[in-house]
């Protein structure tokens, strides 16, 4: 229970506990758990950023690193979208929160679900839809470039025909600069706010709530787990409340 809210935590199909798949793959056993580290902006291995609220102690890195479990199959977009799919067929309308890798597959599943009744996104990957013929340049980034996906003017009425609010933690620089993961974030920023700037335009209802701009800072890529995830929390309960979803 989250500010009274029901929440049903998944995890991807072939991955952590939703592990066993009859489509396997080769588990590669390279470690990478300082490269995350530097991937979502959580500093310098092994240095944080200055300010920073992720939990820096010796318990809290210990549980960090055991989260980096790799896949145990092939990432397959369509699975994951009908796998939840069939959780919001089971639960009933909910809020979509997605994150990370899971942004991708949650445009799929806010399309195909009559159940979504908005979507929260928190800092996601993969690209966003656009209407056809209107889908940006990729932005090139040190890391890899941003790019989208075009979907029909039917598609994306339905999609944006719920509210969409995004969420992006600190240490996005406004320009180019030369480490690649923080750079790649930057690119995925303004994505969004193109993203934004789009449904809005078509009539939806799109907020990009960078948190740095409204005095919350500290954050990486993990918000959820940061020291001051309450405060985040109420952030994203009031915005739910302002659109009826309380």
């Amino acid at each position: 229970m989250c500010k009274g809210c029901s929440v049903y935590l998944v995890d991807q199909p072939r991955r952590g506990e939703a592990g066993q798949t009859s489509k396997a793959s080769e588990v590669p056993t390279l470690t990478q758990d300082q490269a995350w580290y530097t991937q979502f902006r959580i500093g310098l291995w092994p240095d944080a950023y200055e300010d920073s609220q992720f939990p820096h102690d010796e318990e809290s890195l210990n549980q960090f690193f055991r989260q980096m479990t790799p896949n145990t199959g092939d990432f397959d977009q369509q699975v994951i979208a009908d796998a939840l799919v069939q959780v919001f067929g089971r639960c009933g309308d909910g809020v979509l929160v997605t994150h990370s890798q899971g942004g991708r597959p949650g445009w799929d599943i806010a399309i195909a679900s009559d159940k979504v009744r908005a979507v929260v996104a928190i800092e996601p990957g993969g690209g966003f839809p656009f209407p056809e013929g209107e889908v940006p340049e990729p932005i090139p980034t040190g890391y890899a470039p941003v790019k989208n996906f075009p979907v029909s003017e039917e598609v994306f009425a339905k999609l944006i025909d719920q509210p969409i609010v995004f969420y992006f933690g600190d240490y996005i620089p406004d320009e180019p600069v030369e480490m690649p993961s923080r750079d790649y974030w930057r690119g995925v920023l303004q994505m969004a706010y193109k993203f934004a700037e789009t449904v809005n335009a078509h009539g939806g209802d799109c907020t990009v709530v960078h948190l740095p701009k409204i005095g919350i800072t500290g954050n990486e890529h993990f918000l959820f787990q940061d020291k001051n995830n309450a405060q985040i929390a109420a952030h994203v309960a009031e915005w739910l409340r302002s659109r009826g979803l309380d």
